[in-house]
């Protein structure tokens, strides 16, 4: 196996004890080292060579879609935007990079703009909610060169993992239906706490109704939601005597609450409830189920509590929800949690595509690129999105909506934030403007993305540049 030489600075025992914050949280002043180190060493080397101002574009995009996805849901702006607006290094920050020893030989001017200077640059991007597909670009940085570069990794965390929660949020919706009511309760099996605040959002703009994370919700304006947990029943039940007062002493405190009636036989619970209910002891509007039989079990509640919504969670997906819909399952909402926040990774990537006005490509095997700064053009007819360009910046675009958007300049953004429910709005356009193959959760077939005769004869002109070098 071949050995690649990685750069990798021991710290002595005293630095190591001064730097060490087993904490590891961070707040906007440190989104600048939240990066890779290689893009701060490539940053020092093109200072070096003084070609660190000279203009770059880079793009991000996903090569392919992942698997049995027809589409991607572009998301994470917001939150991109928020860090290139913060992006800046302190002095304390530069002490600490000067401390490891990595940046011997690095310029002086090196450390003079990483103080000095903040994100100048232009930001276009695909408004949060749209559809997307392989190798569109969801956003595109024009910047100085050595600012283009250090911002990758940033990006490509919000954008890669927000727009995998909301694709997959709008195929449950799509699945679902608009009338079915379906609640995140991803927070316990998201990748880390941040990942569960960017799941709860990317999830609720993604279609989804509302989410258990409390501060997620309450920081984006939404109302917590959520039932219980089979511990309280069991603690309850075995201190106060059975599951029934389980359920009596929590109305006490939300009255009407839907209740959690799986802990130990569902259907006796139901019919125990339904008991109360009929008899005016008790109000309840809802029920929620988490294990076994759920088609079965839920024609058997609705047949008990004909007025009461039924729930359903554990491990659902929208291939789990399709087969509970064959099967005739009463069921009114879901709860979704692992399968929505993790899963199958949106492989987006981020990459040069003009550097001082010379346009660039990779032309690794299976990992090409188109040269130029791009638009994506999509053509509509009665409402449904029939066919995307990929062109150059600089074409006519006639009957084709452009879909890039200028969305920060020269550092500052230039629009608005948009609310949830406005991004939730689009998402739920954007789905419905697909053609039904590529909505498909199954061997579903995207929509196909023309190459416009511009951009391919740039990619020739590039490709015929790199050999003759």
């Amino acid at each position: 196996m071949t050995s690649f030489p990685v750069l990798n600075y021991a710290s002595t025992d005293s630095q190591k004890q001064h730097l060490e914050n087993q904490e590891l949280t961070f707040s906007s002043l440190d989104y600048s080292l939240l990066t890779d180190l290689y893009q701060l060493t490539m940053a020092a080397c093109y200072t070096g060579e003084g070609v660190e101002q000279r203009r770059a574009s880079f793009e991000l995009f996903v090569r392919r879609l992942p698997k049995n996805f027809g589409y991607l849901i572009a998301m994470g702006l917001a939150q991109a935007l928020e860090y290139l607006e913060n992006f800046r290094f302190s002095a304390s920050q530069i002490e600490a990079l000067q401390a490891t020893g990595i940046f011997t030989h690095a310029p002086t001017r090196f450390w003079s703009i990483l103080g000095e200077e903040r994100f100048t640059g232009d930001v276009w991007a695909v408004p949060e909610g749209t559809a997307v597909f392989a190798h569109e670009p969801l956003l595109r940085v024009e910047a100085p060169l050595w600012q283009a570069q250090l911002v990758e990794t940033y990006l490509l965390n919000t954008l890669n993992y927000q727009s995998l929660i909301a694709t997959r949020a709008a195929r449950l919706r799509d699945v679902a239906s608009e009338n079915a009511t379906l609640l995140e309760f991803g927070t316990r099996r998201a990748f880390s706490p941040q990942a569960s605040l960017w799941a709860a959002r990317a999830a609720l703009a993604g279609g989804l109704d509302a989410t258990s994370n409390v501060l997620a919700a309450l920081q984006l304006g939404q109302k917590p939601s959520g039932t219980m947990a089979h511990s309280l029943v069991m603690a309850l039940s075995a201190m106060e005597g059975n599951e029934e007062q389980a359920f009596t002493a929590f109305h006490r405190y939300f009255p009407g609450a839907p209740l959690l009636i799986d802990t130990y036989d569902s259907i006796a619970a139901a019919r125990r409830l339904a008991e109360k209910v009929n008899a005016g002891e008790m109000e309840l509007s809802g029920v929620r189920i988490d294990s076994g039989d759920l088609a079965s079990l839920s024609k058997q509640m609705r047949s008990l509590l004909p007025g009461v919504s039924i729930f359903a969670s554990g491990d659902l997906d929208e291939w789990e929800i399709a087969k509970l819909k064959a099967a005739g399952a009463e069921i009114d909402g879901y709860g979704l949690g692992t399968r929505l926040v993790t899963g199958s990774s949106v492989n987006g990537v981020y990459k040069l595509v003009e550097i001082d006005g010379i346009p660039v490509m990779k032309q690794s095997t299976g990992k090409g690129t188109y040269p130029g700064r791009k638009q994506i053009l999509r053509t509509f007819k009665r409402g449904k999105a029939i066919a995307d360009k990929l062109g150059l910046v600089t074409e006519n675009y006639l009957e084709a909506q452009p879909l890039l958007e200028l969305f920060m300049k020269e550092g500052q953004r230039v629009r608005s934030l948009e609310s949830i429910a406005q991004i939730r709005q689009r998402t739920t356009a954007a789905v419905a403007s697909l053609p039904e193959e590529a909505r498909q959760i199954d061997n579903p077939v995207s929509v196909h993305v023309d190459i416009s005769p511009a951009l391919e004869e740039l990619t020739q002109q590039t490709r015929k540049s790199i050999s003759d070098q």
